[in-house]
């Protein structure tokens, strides 16, 4: 039983490392993950340059990509085949509704789901203080442990985001809906030339009992479902009443 251990805040990570020892007695854990911190790259893939794969310790390698990447070289080149498991965390900061598409460590799932594997994101509110990652751990062992029992549905995975303080327990979420305003700040280098930081904004979110981002302000950790079908499905008769057309072509 072989499980794949990814993230997006490198191979050196502290929630990486506590997330191997919490997995460990459930098969043989292999990491595979960026050498460099790959936060909110989404789902890249790293096509115009070579990548390099670097030998870390035993079973851990990095790689100087995308967790993307590291899914696919650690298959392909690590594992030679696929593992049992592919758990992608901890991540250091919550992963909740729409924040879904910028995550690499969500990302690091997805691209498992895809390829047939059964996969988990593991994400951890946010803190000022020292990251204490054992219930996060532990939470993350407990649904593993659960998924290598009884699997997950073809194609989808799970996106499990834990409180900072101790979780009243476990509640089976959906994905928020915020309102983002993306905050950009602009600044001028010495010669004059301006540059810009994308900064975190503000986020109103919208009220619905069974949102992920409502478990976890209410202290319990949120496992919300996911897919890579993007379709909106009710939307199609929509579209159909489009009458779309053919465009004529062009004499």
């Amino acid at each position: 039983m072989t499980i794949l251990l990814t993230n997006d805040d490198g191979v050196h990570s502290d929630g990486l490392k506590a997330l191997a020892e919490a997995l460990g007695p459930l098969g043989e854990i292999m990491i595979v993950a960026p050498l460099q911190e790959a936060s909110a790259i989404g789902h890249a893939l790293t096509l115009r340059r070579p990548l390099r794969l670097e030998a870390i310790a035993t079973n851990t390698f990095g790689v100087d990509g995308t967790p993307t990447d590291c899914v696919n070289i650690a298959v392909t080149t690590v594992l030679r085949r696929l593992p049992e498991l592919i758990v992608s965390g901890i991540n250091k900061g919550w992963n909740l509704g729409d924040d879904v598409t910028y995550s690499g460590t969500v990302s690091g799932a997805l691209e498992g789901a895809l390829l047939g594997v059964p996969s988990i994101a593991v994400s951890l509110e946010r803190s000022r203080q020292p990251f204490d990652f054992r219930e996060s751990a532990r939470a993350a062992a407990i649904v593993a442990g659960a998924v290598l029992q009884r699997g997950l549905p073809a194609r989808t995975f799970l996106n499990i985001n834990v409180p900072r303080r101790r979780p009243k327990g476990f509640r089976v979420t959906v994905q928020g809906r915020r309102n983002h305003v993306t905050t950009v700040n602009e600044r001028t280098d010495p010669r004059g030339q301006a540059y810009f930081w994308i900064e975190e904004g503000e986020n109103h979110w919208e009220s619905h009992d069974r949102s992920d981002y409502q478990a976890v302000v209410e202290g319990y950790i949120s496992v919300t479902p996911l897919h890579p079908d993007m379709t909106a499905h009710s939307v199609l008769p929509a579209v159909e009443e489009l009458s779309l057309e053919t465009p004529s072509e062009v004499s």
